[in-house]
């Protein structure tokens, strides 16, 4: 457990300004917003709020220190980014506490986010040197074909507040990586975690101006200028599907390069010959893991007929064990959810899927204040017309339905907009093959409830968003292919 004094240093700590060439400094404005603690609804500190002049800043000194950090060697730029891999590693635990305070999950998910984070800087400082090209003869005989790659230019990069700092790392890191120039705008709930990252990155020796953090509590006012600046090349996103079509919508003037992480709807499909109690352990992985607040969390559980009561009730008992309460005390594994609007959100889904019929096998409502909790919850005989079942569902709640057949597995599973990852249970491999070729998703997770992978590319399609980070891949979408020529 954090005592308050360990707290206090903490904040005492953290840099509060706009993070603009290589400095902290108020903003232009001198404006600031507070942060709160999720737990107690207290104002945990205040940080510069970012105007559109800020912004500016940012973006002349990403312009102006592009070509010199394009043209650094990639070796170099590797080993700053395993600089900064070491940096964060070595204040996991300021950086794991910082989290829980501003975003509010349970301190061990903290801990995990920081490791976890922390690997994007490691992959991609090793990316870094295996950028490459190809020179081929053309094929009539005309000439040679000389490709390369070029990075993509400043980069507007806008992260969520449900991983404050994974978010972030599995942006920079390919940026950095590529030679990019990048601009960060962190959440309004949690900007504290990327502001003491920029300070890591400085320190790891991030040139002046290749990177800025710019917190705000007007986000459309900070980033509707740069989006309409000619020098921005790209913006990457992070954050709901709704969010993300009015950005691709404004990227439309600039003809910017895009990545799209959105919303999810993910089905976990729970077939008639599968390890139950594995799969209940994986559930519980996928459901609760940040307090089920992520893209990634299960948010649909379709189980085989023939199991449904064993899963069920196995479920429900796995439920129990989670305790919640604030993130900062021992034995706690379910914090608060980020904010009051969040929370009513979800106490909303709930009582929808109850007055159309499902059933509440656990928890369900939500406690009364201080702090935005919700404990965990079990809806079983959850009704198709039950908004739960169509709406990303960002809190600890697992609406459970039943299938009878493959096809009809498949079906529910694909019921959705929504592409980003699928669970699937099964002990036979050949079935496991074919619905994962067949569920419209971009990422499918066989017999396992949490697959996000540094080395494994993250990113779904349909209305979940296009483009990938992590893996080979992520690095592309930093780079332009440049065709050249010869006689």
């Amino acid at each position: 457990m954090a005592t308050e004094q360990r707290i206090r240093d903490l904040l005492g700590s953290i840099p509060t300004g706009v993070f603009v060439n290589g400095e902290f400094r108020d903003s232009s404005t001198g404006a600031t917003f507070p942060v709160h603690d999720p737990a107690t609804e207290e104002v945990l500190i205040e940080v510069a709020d970012a105007a559109p002049e800020d912004g500016a800043a940012a973006l002349d000194a990403a312009v102006a220190a592009g070509p010199a950090w394009a043209a650094t060697p990639a070796r170099e730029r590797a080993e700053i980014l395993r600089a900064a891999y070491e940096g964060l590693v070595a204040r996991t635990d300021d950086f794991a506490l910082l989290m829980t305070l501003e975003m509010g999950k349970a301190l061990p998910e903290s801990v995990n986010e920081v490791r976890y984070g922390a690997e994007f800087f490691r992959w991609f400082s090793e990316e870094a040197v295996r950028v490459a090209g190809r020179y081929t003869p053309a094929p009539a005989g005309t000439g040679r074909i000389l490709v390369s790659k070029a990075p993509v230019g400043p980069c507007l990069a806008i992260t969520p507040w449900n991983f404050p700092l994974a978010m972030g790392t599995r942006k920079i890191g390919p940026a950095l990586a590529a030679g990019a120039t990048m601009i960060i705008k962190p959440a309004g709930l949690t900007p504290l975690t990327m502001l003491l990252l920029a300070q890591v990155l400085k320190e790891a020796g991030v040139p002046d101006g290749v990177i800025s953090v710019l917190p705000t509590s007007h986000s459309g006012a900070l980033t509707g200028p740069l989006f309409t600046d000619p020098r921005l090349r790209k913006v990457t996103f992070t954050g709901s599907t709704e969010v993300g079509r009015t950005l691709i919508g404004q990227s439309a003037h600039g003809i910017l390069r895009m990545s799209m992480e959105l919303g999810g709807n993910a089905p976990f499909v729970v077939f008639e010959d599968a390890d139950v109690d594995h799969a209940v352990e994986q559930a519980l992985l996928a459901k609760l893991r940040n307090g089920g607040e992520a893209c990634t969390a299960a948010n649909r559980f379709h189980v085989h007929a023939s199991v449904l009561e064993e899963f069920t009730d196995k479920f429900v008992e796995g439920m129990k064990k989670y305790v919640l309460g604030p993130g900062t005390q021992d034995g706690v594994t379910i914090g608060p959810l980020v904010s009051a609007d969040q929370q009513e959100i979800v106490s909303e889904l709930v009582q929808d899927a109850v007055a159309k019929g499902a059933v509440l096998r656990l928890g369900g409502v939500a406690p009364e204040g201080p702090g935005h909790f919700f404990p965990p919850t079990i809806l079983a005989d959850v009704p198709d017309d039950a908004r739960i079942l169509t709406e990303e569902v960002f809190g600890p709640v697992a609406p459970i339905v039943s299938f009878t057949d493959e096809e009809a597995g498949i079906a529910a599973a694909n019921a959705t907009e929504y592409g980003l990852v699928a669970y699937v249970f099964t002990r036979d491999l050949d079935r496991a093959l074919r619905v994962a070729d067949r569920i419209e998703s971009g990422m499918v997770g066989v017999n396992r409830g949490v697959i996000s992978d540094p080395a494994g590319p993250f990113g779904g399609v349909k209305a979940s968003g296009f483009g990938r980070e992590g893996g080979s891949e992520g690095i592309e979408e930093y780079l332009e292919t440049r065709y050249i020529a010869l006689q």
